[in-house]
């Protein structure tokens, strides 16, 4: 099976766009899989899948032309261990405030020399043939989130480590961090200061700029110069279409 690669897309200059699953159903993974995303995006750390949903997710997306990615529940080898050896193609890692949590966020996705990841991908050697190792390095992309004052502080010495390839901005942690509201987006002030600054860094050291985004917001950091964009989560539809049925009823009992 060919191995598709996030890190290909973006040396070629292209932007990506994904979706973003929090529910252990592989329906929405196999439907995401195909929906025309550039990554799906597997979240362990708030949505509801287990490393044996992850699994059975990403078998669900295997025939689809989707990259698999994994956002681990936190900065820890095994857990990201246990997400690439479920045969996801890169990795999310939450919190990651120094160069040296970069450090360790690299050092569990790579393989000898570059690395400390141990092997045993009994999952991604079946998908993609024995050899998948030898590639695996060049492969799989490490994507630090950023998403403190503290982070946004080290930003330079963040992205000065070797084999970072993209950072993601979690815009409600990162909005709490410097004293506001959770929200996806803010009128002027800190929070577009911040962007801008992350930004900036991610050009001078050649690092992919990642966001959490939606349809709406999505043309406006493409604009501010984020290249990485989740824009499509299936347990928001799945909630609004629940409350759109519920108001009908009460339409029509009232």
């Amino acid at each position: 099976m060919e191995v598709r690669s996030l890190r290909a897309q973006w040396a070629n200059g292209e932007s990506t766009v994904g979706g973003w699953l929090s529910l252990r159903e592989p329906l929405f993974a196999e439907v995401a899989g195909t929906a025309g995303y550039d990554y799906v995006c597997l979240d362990m750390q708030h949505g509801l899948m287990s490393i044996d949903d992850v699994r059975v997710l990403i078998h669900a997306m295997a025939h689809t032309p989707t990259v698999p990615l994994v956002r681990v529940p936190w900065n820890e080898p095994g857990v990201i261990s246990h997400a690439l050896d479920a045969g996801a193609l890169g990795v999310i890692v939450p919190m990651v405030n120094t160069a040296d949590e970069a450090r360790a966020a690299v050092s569990a996705c790579r393989y000898a020399p570059t690395g400390s990841r141990s092997f045993g991908p009994v999952i991604p050697n079946s998908r993609f043939g024995r050899g998948f190792y030898a590639q695996a390095n060049d492969t799989i992309a490490v994507i630090p989130m950023i998403e403190t004052a503290e982070a946004l502080a080290n930003i330079d010495d963040i992205l000065s480590v070797p084999g970072v390839d993209a950072i993601y901005v979690g815009p409600t942690d990162l909005s709490l961090s410097l004293g506001l509201a959770p929200l996806m987006d803010h009128d002027g002030g800190p929070f577009n200061e911040a962007l801008a600054t992350i930004v900036a860094a991610c050009h001078r050291h050649g690092v992919v700029p990642g966001i959490h985004a939606n349809p709406d917001l999505a043309a406006r950091r493409h604009q501010q110069g984020f290249r990485m964009l989740s824009v499509g989560y299936e347990i928001f539809a799945a909630i609004q279409a629940l409350r759109d049925g519920a108001a009908a009823k009460a339409r029509l009992t009232s």
